[in-house]
């Protein structure tokens, strides 16, 4: 039987507050994420963590680079060894819901305005800390940590890589200029 560490009312509280933050630090990170690379001279630095073009892939690595920072900071204050199965579970779900989000819409109507866009963004980092949530009130078990962290890092490589080794696909074409990662 797996233990509900956040059973009692002060917990729930803490994990709601947690998940709360979370969600503010990434939609805040992601916006600054939007416009590092133009503010910083368009700086190679940057542009390994920050949108370089409007493409699906780049609004995917906005949400990615803040939910891992502040997973590293939650990581801290969290103790239970389901944490980063829970992370990496809220991350793959938020990072699946931008491009089907997007890419239905489009199908289903064809261009979409921007602030629907815009909002595919928010509603997938809503839903990815009301999934951690779920699961961490759950007391999900997690045979390996490691593999999760593992997984984590392998997804920061792929979001570096193709940065600046874009493959010519249509997650990774800017439809604005039609042309694939740093522009």
């Amino acid at each position: 039987m797996v233990k509900n560490v956040f059973g009692s009312e002060t917990m729930q509280k803490r994990l709601f507050w947690w998940q709360l933050g979370g969600f503010v630090f990434t939609s805040l990170g992601g916006i600054l994420l939007h416009y590092l690379y133009e503010l910083t001279g368009k700086s190679t630095v940057a542009a390994a963590i920050s949108g370089v073009n409007e493409s699906t892939w780049e609004h995917m690595k906005l949400l990615f680079f803040p939910l891992l920072i502040f997973a590293l900071i939650q990581s801290r204050c969290f103790k239970e060894k389901s944490f980063w199965c829970v992370k990496l579970f809220g991350t793959l779900l938020g990072l699946t819901l931008i491009p089907v989000l997007f890419y239905t819409a489009n199908g289903a109507f064809g261009k979409t305005p921007d602030w629907y866009n815009i909002s595919t963004f928010f509603i997938s980092a809503a839903a990815v800390f009301a999934a951690e949530g779920f699961l961490f009130k759950k007391g999900i078990s997690c045979k390996s940590p490691c593999v999760a962290v593992t997984i984590f890092i392998l997804i920061a490589a792929a979001f570096v890589a193709f940065t600046f080794n874009t493959p010519q696909l249509p997650l990774f074409k800017d439809p604005l200029s039609g042309r694939y990662g740093i522009i």
